[in-house]
Order: C-alpha cells, then structure tokens, then sequence
C-alpha cells in the first residue's frame, strides 16, 4: 500500500508561480500520474490524502496513510524562492535537525499552512517519544533514507536536480513513526524553467514513472531482505 500525498489544497494554494500556477494543482497532476503508473505495475493499491481541490490537515494526511495500512508514503510538493535563478529537484527525508538553513525554513513554512484554514498545531500534543517508537522511528528513517537514494538515481535521469539532492528537515507529513515516507520538491516555481516543465503533462508524467521505479525498486529491495 502506497500512501501519495498532493501538498497543499483547497484555501492553501502553496507557491505561486509568476504565471499565476499554483503548486496545488500541479502537485494534484503529478500525484494523479504516479497512482496511475503504481496502479498499471499490479503490485500495489495506492491512497491518496487528496484526490481533488480540499484543504488536508498535515496530521490528517498522515492519519489517511496510516489508516490505509500504507508501506510507504510520497509526499509530492513544489518550492518558490526569492531568487528566480535556483532550479532542481530535491528529496527530503525526516530530521530534527535540518540539513542546512533553507531546508529549516522550507520546513517551517511547510509545518505552517496549517494555520491557513484556522487550525494551530501548536495544541497538539507532543510527539510520542518512549524507548520503543524511538527505535521505530530510526529504523523507519532508515530505510526513508534508502527510498531517497532510489529516488534521487530515478530522477537525475529525467530533471535536473538541486546540489545535495537528498536533505533533510522536520516536515510534518514525514512524523509517522512506522511509514518510510519521502517528500519530493519537484522544482522551483520562480524559476522559468522549472516552471514551464512542471505545467508540461509530458514532464508530469515523466517525473511520475521515474518515482514509480524508485517506489518499486525499494519494495524489490525489501522483500529481497525479508527472505534473508
């Protein structure tokens, strides 16, 4: 079961482009060609956190997962920067530290958009932090981390990819302490470039098989173990 999360949604349209895209509806296509692609492979169902224009708590994307039975979950978003030069993919996988200063600050502004629809997360209660979900949690980031390297190999055959491809921050949708998850910044849209490919149905759909293979290498990989 693989949980495919489109960021953002409804009264949250995440970045918006200097054309006036917004990130919602192109995370929306992407995530719509990646299920499709999952499903034609036969190996796998697929849940989706969203599969029209509605605002999704980030915890309740990672409910929706969980509540599916996911293995994996793909969160699939699109970043805007002040500098309209920067372009490139980029992987994140789950730390409490971040991997450098504009990841901390993509996470928070990410962690934030909750408060676009009224709702403060700052009530909800702490992360559950017992000896056993700790261990859980590492081996879980572990492997999330594996699903990245898989990613990152995919995708540098289709797109260009941002130095340092796979980071790291404190994004809420990777918090499930039991679902290697993944969250994918397809590109920038204030960069022209970067733009221009992800309102392409064609790039969309490339974008979408190279996480395809990557989500199927990594499974291949996991049953390879468990028969060990």
């Amino acid at each position: 079961m693989v949980a495919i999360d489109p960021g953002h949604g409804g009264v949250d349209p995440g970045a918006i482009s200097l054309n006036g895209e917004y990130e919602k509806r192109i995370t929306l296509a992407v995530a719509r060609a990646l299920r499709d692609r999952l499903n034609a492979l036969g190996r796998y169902k697929v849940v989706m956190t969203r599969d029209r224009d509605v605002f999704i708590r980030l915890r309740d994307r990672i409910a929706i997962a969980r509540a599916a039975g996911a293995n994996l979950f793909i969160s699939l978003h699109a970043d805007k920067m002040a500098n309209a030069a920067v372009r490139g993919l980029s992987v994140y996988t789950l730390s409490e530290r971040a991997s450098d200063a504009e990841a901390a600050a993509l996470a928070n502004q990410e962690n934030k958009s909750d408060l676009l629809a009224g709702v403060d997360l700052g009530a909800e209660p702490l992360e559950v932090t017992n000896i056993l979900i700790d261990l859980v949690q590492r081996e879980t980031m572990n492997q999330s981390s594996v699903l990245a390297a898989g990613l990152v190999r995919e995708l540098r055959e289709q797109t260009l990819l941002l130095p340092k491809t796979h980071r790291f921050a404190g994004f809420a949708v990777l918090k499930a302490p039991d679902v290697p998850s993944a969250l994918v910044e397809l590109g920038y849209l204030s960069n022209p470039v970067d733009e221009r490919l992800l309102r392409s149905d064609q790039h969309r759909r490339k974008l979408a098989a190279a996480i395809a293979r990557a989500i199927d290498a990594y499974f291949v990989r996991v049953e390879a173990r468990n028969r060990q």
